[in-house]
């Protein structure tokens, strides 16, 4: 895939939050709203696409995907569609499915223009089957378990496009969407190590309770239940009593709700009537096999997802694209200690994993602690956590001593080996090229994502964007974000041909001598270095400088 943000008829701000939440929901929904006017403001500028144009004016948000999709060792099976319809019924999980569809869906303008959308674009349902392969058929389990509408097993479509690792601009996560309150709430544990609302089968767990919830709380109506998992209940709730003050009908068709739930329900309906009459809409989903493809193991205790991967006969890409929840090299030292593989391993790889000593598990290296150590400074040096560290060592505070020496866990390979990590994921985000020049601004405290747009002059979408974030995430002292600009100077001419150096400052050196060595201003240095004026600099200290290299 050659974009990495991609823009689909899908997306909800989704999951958000119970009543006690009422207001934060209502301001996540009102985030994402003015996201959608900018985009639709940018079209009117010509500053998208057709397509992007097209889905933000049917009320689509933008969602955040990987660079491109994650391969996992599961795959559609193509060849099932080649057989008699009664044999797909009994092989095909879509069939399965279908058989279970029961919603009324209405001959309404807003169904059929999503209906049309998705009928016009068959290669997005095929990039849809091959995310969903891995996980539909534990999916479809858990609903029938639950005995709840079958449709909603579509509504991963309409979420996320069935991609765990996708990321919307009102902070949620995972194929289920859930915003980090809700997901808390509902069971999903969110630190370090681990993101429950990313575990396909902890979220899905979480999405069942959720919408029952949804469900009792609107007296039985799914479409009030649905509309209300995208932009909160107490929205919903109010749209429906206004309606009734005004002696109206209070059926989701008749609510006034904001535009992207009102095309939300809409985008689900559709899909199912897709998939019901596949044969009159002539729609070709890639089948699915029904059958358990993958197999949820136990395995006890952390390990390290490297020797994971060996053991059960994967690359390591591929054991994280079915285990998405895990941020880090390893699994969370606390739990959830389980991993999703492809059936046909699972048996091996318990095998494999009894044959190894637990204390293989993960690589260890001895420290000899030096003055100046702390924990938190070995944790952020060996990618692990304080109270990992504590543990290992019964460590009760934080006082360590010079000369101790403490075991440390450290993952197997090299970072980098860990593509689908949090922290690799980020750097792929930040250094795709936006723009002519990358800039590097480190967060200070009371900085925010609009205060910095602000300073570089760029747009507050973007910004998030290009930093994997959400224009309402929080930022953290120290948080390393990425800038990218085609002037590097209000001053630069459009003729100008930039380069970039470092230089080291020397005795003497003051920014008007600086500047004026390279012909550039006091401002642009200030900037492009985070300095403060009423500090001096210092011998040694390195500055980034953007030169015109036809003016020097």
């Amino acid at each position: 895939m050659k974009k990495l943000f991609l823009l689909f008829p899908v997306i909800g701000l989704s999951a958000c939050m119970s009543t006690q939440d009422i207001s934060h929901s209502e301001k996540q929904v009102e985030n994402e709203l003015e996201v959608a006017a900018s985009v639709i403001k940018g079209c009117d500028a010509q500053e998208h696409d057709a397509d992007t144009c097209a889905n933000a004016q049917e009320g689509t948000i933008p969602i955040t995907h990987p660079v491109e999709d994650i391969a996992t060792p599961i795959e559609p099976k193509p060849e099932i569609s080649d057989q008699p319809e009664e044999v797909q019924e009994i092989t095909n999980l879509w069939m399965r499915i279908r058989q279970q569809l029961h919603f009324h869906v209405p001959d309404d303008r807003r169904v059929n223009v999503q209906q049309n959308w998705y009928l016009k674009h068959p290669e997005y349902m095929d990039r849809v089957s091959k995310r969903a392969a891995p996980f539909l058929y534990l999916i479809v389990e858990e609903i029938e378990k639950q005995q709840m509408p079958m449709e909603l097993a579509l509504l991963p479509i309409v979420e996320s496009a069935f991609d765990p690792f996708a990321y919307s601009h009102g902070r949620a996560a995972g194929m289920w969407q859930f915003i980090p309150e809700t997901g808390k709430r509902f069971g999903l544990r969110q630190n370090w190590w681990y993101d429950g609302r990313r575990d396909v089968m902890a979220s899905t767990r979480a999405a069942m309770a959720y919408l029952q919830y949804l469900h009792r709380f609107f007296d039985g109506d799914w479409l009030h239940a649905l509309a209300a998992y995208n932009s909160g209940e107490g929205r919903v709730q109010r749209a429906i009593r206004k309606n009734k003050r005004q002696n109206k009908p209070t059926d989701f068709w008749s609510l006034e709700l904001p535009r992207e739930t009102r095309a939300y329900v809409p985008k689900l309906l559709a899909l199912a009537n897709i998939l019901k009459n596949a044969d009159q809409f002539n729609a070709q989903w890639l089948p699915i096999e029904n059958k358990p493809v993958t197999t949820l193991v136990h395995v006890g205790s952390q390990i390290d997802l490297a020797l994971a991967a060996d053991l059960a006969g994967l690359s390591l890409k591929e054991l994280h694209a079915l285990n998405p929840g895990y941020n880090r090299w390893a699994t969370d030292p606390k739990g959830e200690h389980t991993l999703l593989l492809p059936s046909e391993k699972a048996d091996d790889f318990v095998l494999a994993l009894n044959e190894i000593d637990d204390s293989k598990r993960l690589n260890w290296v001895r420290h000899k602690v030096k003055s100046g150590d702390s924990l938190l400074k070995l944790a952020k040096q060996y990618h692990t956590e304080v109270d990992v560290i504590r543990q290992v060592n019964e460590i009760r505070g934080n006082m360590i001593r010079a000369g101790d020496h403490l075991l440390v866990p450290v993952a197997l390979k090299s970072l980098e080996s860990y593509s689908l990590s949090e922290g690799q994921r980020l750097a792929q985000t930040q250094s795709q090229p936006r723009a002519s020049h990358k800039l590097s601004h480190t967060v200070i405290r009371g900085d925010s994502l609009w205060e910095i747009s602000r300073k570089y002059k760029v747009n507050l979408r973007s910004l998030a964007k290009w930093n994997g974030m959400a224009p309402t995430d929080p930022l953290m002292p120290g948080q390393e974000l990425v800038i990218w600009v085609n002037k590097v100077s209000p001053a630069q001419s459009d003729s100008a041909v930039m380069r970039s150096l470092t230089y080291t400052v020397r005795n003497g050196d003051s920014l008007a001598r600086i500047a004026g060595k390279f012909n550039v201003r006091i401002n642009d240095i200030e900037r492009w270095n985070q300095l403060n004026r009423s500090k001096y600099l210092q011998p040694g200290q390195k500055l980034k400088i953007y030169v015109d290299v036809t003016r020097i």
